[in-house]
């Protein structure tokens, strides 16, 4: 059997998900470590009131996804045209 080749787009996404989602727990131990989870407030006013491990796992998914973004932009920019210049 031969090995089959993995489909450009899958190959793509890792690309960007597998980075991104290193760097989102990088900032998330570096926001963590300076802000307390249980002081977090919306916009100055009440405390927010979720558990510790709530705040961890929604921060890490806003992170992951906004750093995603990021990376998927720049992939979307590094495309070469099949054109010559």
């Amino acid at each position: 059997m031969t090995p089959q080749k993995t489909p450009v787009f899958l190959q793509r996404c890792m690309q960007i998900l597998w980075p991104s989602f290193l760097m989102a727990g990088v900032t998330e131990v570096l926001v963590f470590a300076v802000v307390d989870p249980g002081d977090l407030r919306w916009f100055g006013g009440e405390v927010i009131g979720w558990s510790s491990s709530a705040t961890y796992t929604v921060s890490f998914l806003i992170f992951w996804f906004t750093i995603s973004m990021a990376t998927a932009i720049t992939a979307l920019l590094l495309v070469e045209q099949d054109r010559p210049v």
